[in-house]
């Protein structure tokens, strides 16, 4: 039967939306037993824990993330132009709400209370997209088609804030909008049309 193939797929596809909408705690395997039409005990096969489940469900993120990453930089050569498809992705994200706010931005703010296995694989996401996003400010500092102000690490850090500063105030204001007009100036900045 396919459906015993996908359930998994569905349990952790049902756990991101309810950690994107509330966090670690706010959701049980009831919860998502409801949503996905099986029953607990299904669950609990699958993933015996809630902690082996959304330990599994950041692990899965950060592996698309890399997937992801890696075709926009096959497809995007110019250094500004990947960070613009970076933030145009989350950008359009949060316009359709497919993915309204980044499920390790989340967790990360939840850090003191996460269960350390969880917490472990948040960590485990920030370091990755921060290292990715070095070396996309290292090849851009090179190239010439960023402008960098500070070191590369710390421009990457800056960045990487940004985004996920933006995500939050564009869900504390309720506006889509919001995100691309907090980016803005940063994008701007960046540019190499703006070196002084």
């Amino acid at each position: 039967m396919s459906n015993l193939k996908t359930t998994p797929d569905d349990i952790l596809a049902c756990a991101r939306a309810l950690v994107t909408s509330g966090g670690y705690n706010s959701f049980s395997y009831a919860d998502i037993a409801e949503v996905v039409g099986i029953r607990k005990a299904s669950i609990h096969h699958h993933f015996p824990s809630k902690v082996d489940l959304v330990r599994t469900l950041v692990a899965r993120y950060r592996e698309d993330a890399a997937v992801g990453l890696a075709a926009l930089e096959q497809n995007v050569q110019n250094p500004l132009e990947v960070l613009r498809a970076y933030a145009d992705h989350w950008a359009m994200c949060i316009e359709d709400a497919s993915r309204p706010f980044c499920v390790c931005a989340l967790l990360a703010s939840e850090l003191p209370t996460l269960p350390p296995e969880v917490a472990l694989e948040v960590k485990a996401f920030f370091r990755f997209i921060s290292s990715w996003l070095t070396s996309i400010m290292e090849r851009g500092s090179k190239e010439g088609s960023l402008n960098l102000e500070s070191d590369p690490r710390i421009e990457a850090e800056a960045f990487m804030a940004s985004v996920h500063g933006a995500m939050l105030s564009a869900r504390a204001y309720g506006t889509p909008d919001v995100f691309a007009t907090i980016l803005a100036p940063t994008m701007a900045r960046l540019s190499p049309a703006n070196a002084h």
